[in-house]
């Protein structure tokens, strides 16, 4: 302890002080030092390490210098852990311990120990005798052993792994970005990220070492990107040669001080250990006004990845098959908030939907009957052991609304977004006005006649629009089918169908300041499939309704989604809750012939004609067994299940939910600028990515 003393003494007052609240200072005595004769001109002169061959790996733990043993004298073994190290650098005057953490975890085995003793009748001894521990090396091959088994049985279990997609040079060789974790509400850490950014040091696992046991060092970030961050090991400057990408809230990431709590050490990477003869000096300095993680930040990520909906829960969900009623569906699998959840009626359980739990489509058990929506009954009339109805409390909650005075009547006229193709917002007209806000929406001129297309949105839903929404923001609205005025122009369309406009003071007009940018990267369920979480970019903003491309995919798969859409993650989501990330689909696959055998992502959820889009060969999802995972919040989890295969092999459909016949001209117009009849615009602008607040929808002249 005298060097460290010697080191307090001559290290200013100001730069020993802590500066932030992060506790940086906290790791400095878990440093490690190298005792060479190469130096650094500035750093050399502050402290004597004590002379240690230079070829032993010195590990600084809890102030105590110790090393490896050299069959040479004055060594001794921790009674503990089992280390083996330099006798003079060990802790107590019997020097029985390598660190204050053993010797006080050896006191506490002893007292229970001791209490053992008593239980079993044997005369009390003035100690206790502990459990005689191991060496270290025969500690570390039987946990390599144990290891090997865990991953033999992993391996055992899964039948085909898994693609891997590496984000980090994906983002790199783009020289992309990610969006920020802040901008996902509904992620875990989304409410909690703070002022994680460039910058921020962090202790993590030092790979660059020879060590056989774990070992840490303090790293900077460089690059965010989402829950991944680009990371550069302290002492390698502007060397890029060994970083490295990293998530963020996986286990072995902490605040700058873990390492000192924990009695970890704290070891340089062998590729400039011998850069400066002395690490604590470099680090202070380095370190001081520099900001790390929260100390609960691994608390809290753990907390974040806990999920109210539980196997077995009960809750409404809307039929995919036909869109104008719900059904009884039974959570199956939670995986990171998204839920697979199988309809009651299925036999099989492969008669399933994936939505998050935070989606518009579920609701508690009886809000159909509350707010008059149709509802298909199960024919099941008793539970099963197990079951429960899932809590109201659990599901999210909508804006309160008056619907006594001016408020949305049968027959009027707005835009929407088409659920049976979200690339497209169309001419959609009022068709039933229900309790609570809600309403049924149908698209003009696709719909069936008995309405079972229609589909419910709320009154405050970000996916519905004012008349004139697209002319003004210069977005493509797809006019009714078969309608042939065009270019179509609402004021001729609502006076040639007798109908009037929804008042704009109806619709939604808050914006939020989301921090969404063009071309910013994330992971984004494909809501056509939404079973699949794919690579995507925000291609175009429009106050809060953001255009996402798949990438690897033509133009004409993009589909609109809010900016507070639960169906959007932040880079690395998937990883973190052990979900399948589809890869972008190269060119090359793309444009494989249909006489090449493909495996279906998906079996045909909805009827009809849409698009189609052909399965890229080697970027089949899942395997058929399904591979299983494990998530950090501990629960087991499982990729979601493959569904069975049906007949000969075909081009997926572009399909969601159930669709009527719609012509494929209607699906891509020829964009043409409409002329201004009879109506005037209030200020806004087509892309406004300030996220302002300004007002951005037609105003129709009394």
């Amino acid at each position: 302890m005298e060097d460290t003393r010697d080191l307090a003494e001559r290290t200013p007052r100001s730069e020993r002080k802590r500066r932030d609240s992060f506790g940086m200072f906290d790791g400095y005595d878990s440093c490690s030092e190298e005792s060479t004769s190469s130096s650094s001109s500035e750093d050399s002169e502050d402290e004597v390490v004590p002379s240690i061959p230079a070829s032993l790996p010195i590990i600084k733990n809890n102030g105590q210098v110790y090393t490896y043993p050299d069959g040479k004298a004055g060594m001794a073994t921790c009674e503990m852990c089992g280390m083996v190290g330099v006798r003079d650098a060990f802790y107590s005057k019997t020097k029985r311990f390598c660190s204050v953490s053993c010797s006080r975890s050896y006191s506490s085995n002893s007292k229970k120990a001791s209490i053992l003793a008593r239980l079993q009748g044997k005369p009390p001894t003035k100690k206790a005798k502990v459990l005689q521990k191991q060496p270290l090396m025969a500690k570390l091959a039987a946990y390599a052993q144990y290891q090997a088994s865990q991953q033999n049985q992993a391996k055992s279990k899964a039948v085909v792994p898994a693609e891997s997609f590496d984000w980090g040079r994906y983002i790199c060789s783009n020289n992309t970005v990610g969006a920020p974790v802040s901008c996902f509400k509904h992620a875990p850490m989304g409410l909690c990220w703070g002022d994680i950014e460039e910058g921020v040091r962090i202790e993590v696992l030092n790979s660059d070492t020879n060590l056989s046991t774990k070992v840490y060092w303090i790293a900077e970030i460089i690059k965010l990107a989402g829950f991944k961050a680009l990371l550069r090991y302290e002492g390698f400057d502007n060397d890029t040669s060994k970083d490295f990408w990293c998530n963020l809230c996986i286990p072995e990431v902490h605040p700058v001080g873990w390492c000192a709590s924990s009695g970890k050490p704290l070891v340089p990477p062998k590729s400039i250990q011998h850069k400066y003869s002395n690490w604590k000096a470099f680090l202070v300095k380095r370190l001081t006004g520099a900001k790390t993680l929260p100390p609960d930040f691994n608390v809290k990520v753990h907390e974040n990845m806990q999920f109210p909906f539980k196997k077995l829960m009960r809750v409404e969900v809307v039929d995919k098959n036909y869109l104008c009623r719900t059904r009884v569906a039974l959570v199956e699998q939670v995986i990171g908030g998204r839920l697979r959840l199988v309809y009651e009626e299925s036999q099989d359980g492969s008669d399933d939907f994936w939505c998050h739990m935070f989606s518009p489509l579920i609701h508690n058990i009886g809000w159909s009957r509350s707010i008059g929506h149709r509802f298909k009954r199960s024919d099941i009339t008793k539970k099963m052991e197990g079951q429960v109805d899932a809590p109201a409390q659990l599901f999210q909650k909508v804006k309160d609304v008056d619907q006594t005075g001016d408020w949305f009547r049968d027959g009027m006229k707005l835009e929407a977004i088409d659920p049976l193709n979200l690339s497209a917002i169309c001419v959609a007209t009022v068709r039933k006005v229900l309790a609570d806000g809600y309403l049924m929406i149908g698209i003009d001129g696709s719909e069936a006649v008995d309405g079972s297309d229609w589909f419910c949105y709320h009154g405050t839903s970000p996916s519905i629009f004012p008349v004139g929404f697209c002319e003004i923001n210069n977005i493509e609205l797809t006019p009714p089918r078969g309608y042939t005025k065009l270019p179509f122009k609402w004021f001729d369309y609502l006076r040639e169908t007798g109908s009037i406009a929804a008042p704009v003071k109806l619709f939604n007009k808050e914006v939020p300041n989301h921090g969404f940018r063009q071309g910013m990267k994330l992971e984004a369920v494909d809501l056509m499939e939404p079973r699949l979480v794919c690579v995507a970019t925000v291609t175009r903003i429009v106050h809060r309704l953001l255009r996402i491309h798949f990438d690897g995919w033509e133009d004409e798969y993009d589909q609109w989604v809010d900016c507070e859409s639960p169906d959007l993650y932040p880079v690395g989501w998937c990883q973190l809750t052990g979900y399948q990330l589809q890869p972008p689909a190269s060119q090359s696959n793309r444009d494989t012939p249909q006489s090449v055998p493909k495996q279906k992502k998906k079996a045909q959820q909805y009827k009809g004609q849409k698009k189609k889009r052909k399965i890229p060969v080697g970027r089949r999802p899942f395997s058929q067994a399904g591979r299983r995972r494990s998530s950090f919040s501990g629960d087991e989890e499982q990729s979601p299940p493959p569904y069975p295969a049906q007949g000969p092999a075909r081009p997926r459909p572009r399909t969601h939910l159930h669709q009527t016949h719609k012509s494929e001209s209607l699906l891509r117009m020829k964009e043409e600028t409409a002329e201004v009849d009879e109506f005037t615009f209030s200020q806004g602008t087509s892309d406004q990515e300030s996220n302002g607040s300004g007002s951005y929808y037609i105003k129709q002249e009394p």
